[in-house]
């Protein structure tokens, strides 16, 4: 009997700690009985009886998976190398559990298969440039898409990123020189409106330089006019009937400003008119 007993308790503490199961925070438990759901495991211990319940541990944090690139033919006939990846997570609640394990086989591979698909169809309408310039719309598009066909998989699509759109070799080289190409006109044109406005900038002032010098010749005009005005009328007052003196006196002036030496005749009229205006008569023969 003792012997017996402990098998009996043998058996019973290796059942025991066959049945154990630990299930993470990271993950929730699906345990089967003969084939047939049974219960949910929430993460902490659990025991289920060996051979007749099997537990299946479903992770329920955030994965990714990328969808390996692939050769897709754009709409105006280039062949675009597309890479792209989803982020996904199972729902935590019963449901989801059981959905993402009894309505779909194998889930990561349905969402690359299915991310792979729909990429075609989008890109596929779209030219290589467009593409490349509305990254976002695909990546709407191709989420949009992904969280409709698998909504009753108990999954919730998170995000998608598209990471690389590679056109084909020679097909880059020619766009890197149409953007380089681009790029100088651009830098061209700064240039030449930069020249233009320094250009304009020295027209300008010059034309205010021309003011100022056409401003100032007509200052001295009016200051040379109002002096002939001035000796005009004081002509006209000192010296009336004597405007042939009044000329000559101006025409000495002028010969004499630089100490010139002038020889005029001694009975030229001009002695006469230098004599009197400096008080001197000349003497009148009898």
């Amino acid at each position: 009997m003792s012997n017996t007993l402990w098998i009996v308790i043998i058996c019973v503490v290796v059942l025991f700690f066959l049945g154990i199961r630990i299930v993470r925070p990271t993950h929730k438990g699906l345990i089967e009985r003969l084939g047939k759901y049974s219960r949910l495991a929430n993460p902490g211990f659990h025991w289920i009886i060996p051979v007749i319940e099997v537990m299946y541990k479903v992770n329920i944090t955030e994965q990714m998976v990328d969808a390996d690139p692939q050769e897709i033919i754009t709409n105006d006939n280039l062949n675009a190398r597309v890479d792209a990846q989803v982020y996904f997570k199972v729902q935590a609640d019963e449901d989801s559990v059981k959905a993402s394990q009894y309505n779909v086989n194998l889930y990561q591979r349905q969402i690359v298969s299915l991310a792979r698909t729909t990429l075609r169809n989008i890109i596929g309408t779209m030219t290589l440039k467009s593409a490349n310039s509305e990254r976002g719309k695909i990546n709407s598009e191709l989420h949009e898409t992904l969280k409709t066909e698998t909504s009753s998989w108990g999954i919730a699509i998170v995000r998608t990123e598209l990471k690389e759109i590679d056109p084909p070799s020679d097909v880059q080289e020619t766009m890197n020189k149409v953007v380089k190409a681009e790029n100088e006109k651009i830098a061209a044109i700064d240039y030449a409106t930069a020249r233009e406005t320094v250009a304009d900038g020295e027209k300008r002032a010059k034309i205010k330089e021309a003011e100022g010098v056409r401003q100032s010749k007509i200052l001295q005009a009016e200051g040379e006019a109002e002096a002939i005005k001035l000796v005009n009328e004081a002509a006209e007052r000192y010296f009336v009937g004597n405007a042939q003196v009044l000329r000559k006196l101006e025409a000495m002036e002028t010969a004499l400003r630089d100490n010139s030496k002038i020889i005029v005749p001694g009975d030229a009229e001009l002695v006469n008119v230098i004599g009197e205006m400096a008080g001197i008569v000349p003497m009148r023969k009898k």
